[in-house]
């Protein structure tokens, strides 16, 4: 990304598998659809199969995805993303993070 500054990143590989990968940049210019200059991908699963993931796709703004649904989510601050995507993945487990 042009002009993007990375401003978070997380890998971690679990013993089954799947994998959290995180990631935010800071922009210069908000993704279309955002109120904010922040681009982020923040994903949980394996094998191209996505369970739990937090973007915001230019258009499409800031959303989640939690198994097979697709739902709008409300960004607040980076921190609360990465809360709000830990305890899905922890929920999606049944286990601690």
């Amino acid at each position: 990304m042009a002009g993007a500054s990375l401003l978070f990143e997380l890998k971690r590989v679990y013993d089954d598998g799947r994998i959290v990968e995180a990631r935010i940049w800071l922009v210069p210019i908000a993704v279309r659809g955002s109120d904010h200059q922040l681009k982020y991908s923040l994903s949980y699963g394996s094998d191209g199969d996505r369970v739990v993931g937090y973007d915001n796709e230019a258009g499409k703004g800031d959303h989640r995805h939690y198994n097979d649904r697709q739902e709008a989510y409300a960004f607040t601050t980076v921190e609360k993303l990465v809360a709000d995507f830990l305890a899905d993945v922890s929920r999606i487990r049944g286990d601690a993070i």
